[in-house]
């Protein structure tokens, strides 16, 4: 009893060797942002017309105190990536699902940020440190922090029924933790997105436009 209660937990299925499935996660992330970045080629002109229009909107949001319209949006863009990775760990189908996240995360961003370069050029590379360069600080080491560990956990879950553990793998309480540290830095970042950026936008904009 004493062997398959030690077998059931196996909290090292979580938190042993995380760095060869760090740097696997970090793979999958580059080659979503060189798909993105291959993708991007293709947009079309009319682009830039429409990205100013949502940046000219985004920073008046910003200017006329209109903050609570964001902050639902801004919880969702922060949250999205790093809770899925927490909650991937607890079934098996996270072993695929996580890299295909993380390749997710990669793709969109560099699709995002090469939209904004194909659109004004090198000014594109301000405007795109401004929207994205202090949320993607914030996201970026909170997912790679909760996928690397989820991984490990998803993909023990992959032995539960095969003979060698009966008892399913927990979480355990450092986990939990990592969790809720992460969830406090991500509120953090919520609240800095939606003063900080719509100033530094409006600076970028001041200089390109007018």
């Amino acid at each position: 009893m004493r062997r398959l209660k030690g077998k059931g937990r196996v909290p090292g299925g979580q938190e042993g060797a995380p760095l060869p499935r760090l740097v696997l996660l970090a793979i999958f992330f580059l080659a979503g942002v060189f798909l993105g970045q291959v993708l991007a080629r293709s947009v079309p002109e009319r682009t830039g017309t429409e990205l100013e229009q949502y940046l000219t909107g985004f920073v008046q949001v910003g200017a006329e105190g209109r903050q609570a319209k964001t902050l639902l949006s801004a919880m969702v863009i922060y949250f999205r990536y790093p809770v899925a990775a927490f909650v991937l760990g607890f079934v098996s189908a996270g072993v695929v699902l996580l890299p295909a996240v993380s390749a997710v995360f990669g793709f969109f961003l560099s699709f995002s940020v090469c939209c904004f370069t194909a659109a004004f050029g090198e000014d594109g590379v301000l405007l795109a440190l401004a929207v994205f360069g202090f949320r993607c600080m914030v996201t970026m080491p909170c997912f790679f922090w909760l996928a690397a560990p989820s991984w490990g956990l998803a993909a023990s879950r992959l032995s539960v029924g095969s003979g060698r553990r009966s008892v399913p793998p927990v979480c355990g309480r450092s986990g939990w933790l990592r969790f809720g540290a992460v969830c406090g830095v991500l509120l953090a970042g919520v609240c800095v997105e939606l003063f900080l950026p719509p100033y530094f936008l409006r600076l970028v904009l001041e200089r390109i436009l007018i």
